[in-house]
């Protein structure tokens, strides 16, 4: 039983709004995943985030498409808008595994069953509203709109499709993280649809004519190759997603056109990174940070779960890995939250009952970039690389672990806390020299809950470079100062490689390299994911169009499922027969 009644979360049900006193909804938002109100899903940030602002906001959650549409019809239109996101995953990363296998578990549904989503739920959900209410604006967003926002490649369908506007028929999106986006698109539609204010936003993309495409100013925007042109020529899908890149990875962008038909995508620049006092204040909003109580009978929610005891200190990511897909949709230039932030909300969670002093991880997307950036701003401001720390750690970048040193002692010596651990990972090749023990010795000693998990990916340095990753040189440096710490401490603890198979550039002799080394380092393989190429990523541009976007030079790219499937093999064992695949967002 959860400490938190149903009136205790955004309404989900006509009797919840009509127990508010409330006549009419500003906002009802669509959801792919079980509505669990914590600020680690969106969809819970983004209704915590209008509420706040004033709005009279509900929640579908896991609505049926496939009936009488009682879901969709429940709340009947809103005063402004209707959201709509598949949820905290992608719905066909969700459903399907590499090899385009249905998965047969939900991490993001209650009792962890599979399908009460569709597949491309986005779309789905926002063609039912706008047959029904087709004079309700829909705005789209989380990842699954975010990364489909221009012309991008379908691993599923096996090939270019148009942007998700196109598709889904929805009046505006808002791509990455909408905190920003979602409050000015609210006050836009807050006096009636007005297309003008809306096209106004940051960080929002939308369909347009000519004769709007034709007012902008020349100096701000770019023009990219059409999505007919990148059907019929792979090296114009290139350099359109080469320009993607570059203009997401800055902080002054410009806006970005690409023609369909007669119409344009028009996608505005973003918003900067949020400071520390706006990413506190998402954080400080009246979470439950449980799952709706409705679920008490059909089981737990996996997902939650894992992170229910865990606190996100930053988002965003300037590692830049070539088949990942945060920096597209969090940003790359960090957001850290105060130590107050985020010790205040340690304190919160050692309120609940169920609480036994185990934190399961403090951490972000990596999970030491805490505090983190560029020392002079107006070179950030300038600069488009995907990478702050590739092929090297930038001079202007300030890595500095003292302040996140400081900070796990915080931690460690509040009075309810037994164990901090980090359980998303670190990046090894991050660490500055001046710290580089004392912070180890911290994460492998106090932080550490007998394996630590790394992410070195492959051993290949030519495959390294396509994945933008650093020399494997460097995780065998790091192997050895774990040995030598654990060996100091009287520690049993395990080092945990993640690596990938099959990812553009990667052949079966690279493989085979992968695995002797690993051998030699006496190192039993046991995580590692098979690539997925998805949307708007360096690494699936180069698995469609076999060009890498930045040299135009041709990469070897395995798409042989059975080739696919050997390369994989070589992470087997003598000792086990058992393939344990990662799960990745």
């Amino acid at each position: 039983m959860g400490r938190f009644r149903a009136d205790d979360f955004l309404p989900t049900t006509a009797k919840e709004v009509q127990r508010r006193g409330w006549e009419y909804l500003d906002i009802v938002l669509f959801t792919g995943d079980a509505y669990v109100d914590h600020p680690s899903f969106g969809i819970a940030v983004i209704g915590r985030l209008l509420e706040n602002a004033g709005y009279k906001v509900a929640i579908v959650s896991q609505p049926q498409w496939q009936d009488d549409l009682r879901d969709f019809r429940k709340f009947g239109a809103p005063r402004l808008f209707f959201g709509v996101s598949s949820g905290n995953m992608d719905s066909m990363v969700n459903h399907y595994t590499a090899a385009k296998r249905l998965r047969s578990d939900d991490a993001y549904t209650a009792g962890g069953n599979a399908g009460m989503r569709p597949d491309y739920a986005v779309t789905v959900y926002t063609k039912i509203l706008k047959e029904i209410y087709p004079n309700t604006p829909v705005v789209i967003g989380g990842i699954e709109a975010s990364l489909r926002r221009l012309t991008h490649y379908d691993y599923w369908q096996d090939k270019l499709v148009p942007s998700i506007l196109v598709e889904s028929g929805a009046d505006i999106l808002s791509y990455g993280m909408g905190d920003k986006s979602i409050l000015d698109i609210a006050k836009a539609l807050h006096n009636g649809y007005n297309s003008n204010l809306l096209r106004k936003c940051k960080q929002v993309a939308f369909l347009a004519d000519k004769k709007y495409v034709d007012n902008l100013s020349q100096d701000d925007t770019i023009i990219l190759n059409s999505f007919e042109k990148c059907v019929d020529d792979k090296l114009a899908y290139s350099r359109n997603f080469k320009n993607f890149e570059q203009e997401s990875n800055k902080m002054s962008a410009k806006t970005l056109v690409e023609p369909i038909g007669d119409n344009f995508v028009v996608v505005n620049p973003p918003y900067p990174y949020l400071t520390e006092e706006e990413i506190d204040k998402s954080f400080a909003l009246p979470y439950t940070r449980e799952p709706h109580p409705k679920y008490e009978k059909r089981g737990a929610v996996p997902a939650y779960d894992m992170i229910k005891y865990s606190v996100n200190m930053h988002r965003g990511c300037f590692g830049g890995c070539s088949f990942c897909t945060i920096s597209a949709h969090q940003g790359k230039y960090v957001s850290s939250r105060s130590s107050n932030s985020i010790l205040a909300e340690i304190e919160e969670i050692s309120k609940d009952p169920m609480f036994k002093g185990n934190l399961s991880d403090i951490g972000g997307p990596s999970a030491n970039m805490f505090a983190m950036g560029g020392i002079n701003k107006d070179i950030c401001a300038v600069c488009s690389k995907p990478s702050c720390i590739f092929p090297s750690i930038c001079k202007n970048l300030d890595n500095n672990h003292q302040p996140l040193i400081k900070l796990y002692d915080k931690i460690r010596n509040l009075k309810y806390i037994k164990h901090a651990y980090i359980g998303s990972g670190i990046r090894y090749d991050l660490i500055d020299e001046k710290s580089r023990m004392q912070y180890l010795k911290d994460v492998i000693v106090h932080h550490t809950s007998g394996r630590l998990k790394v992410a070195p990916e492959h051993t290949s340095d030519r495959v390294l470079q396509l994945m933008r990753k650093p020399s494997f040189g460097l995780f065998e440096r790091l192997n050895s100062d774990f040995l030598k710490i654990c060996n100091d401490n009287q520690l049993k603890y395990q080092l945990i490689p993640y690596f990938i198979s099959s990812h553009p550039g990667c052949g079966v002799d690279d493989m085979k390299e992968l695995s002797n080394k690993m051998k030699g380092l006496h190192f039993q393989l046991e995580q590692v994911q098979d690539f997925t190429p998805t949307p708007m990523t360096t690494a699936t541009t180069i698995f469609y169009t076999g060009i890498d976007p930045y040299t135009e030079k041709p990469v070897f790219v395995e798409t042989d499922p059975m080739k696919k499937k050997f390369q994989r093999s070589f992470f087997f064992n003598e000792k086990s027969s058992v393939f344990k695949p990662l799960k990745r967002r």
